[in-house]
């Protein structure tokens, strides 16, 4: 499933970058896949995921 529209992010892309980083921060994850948010219309589904994979859940 896509994430984020603006930087083509797949739902496992974000996953895998929040093992990596080991934080639950969406911007983190993305900042780990080279890429920011831009419009900022993912962050709520991102957050969503992020907070899922993350080991601190």
């Amino acid at each position: 499933m896509i994430v984020c529209v603006c930087n083509a992010l797949r739902e496992n892309q974000v996953r895998e970058a929040v093992r990596v980083t080991r934080s639950d921060c969406p911007v983190t994850a993305f900042a780990q896949l080279g890429c920011k948010p831009k419009c900022g219309q993912c962050l709520p589904f991102a957050r969503e995921v992020a907070r899922s994979e993350s080991v601190f859940a």
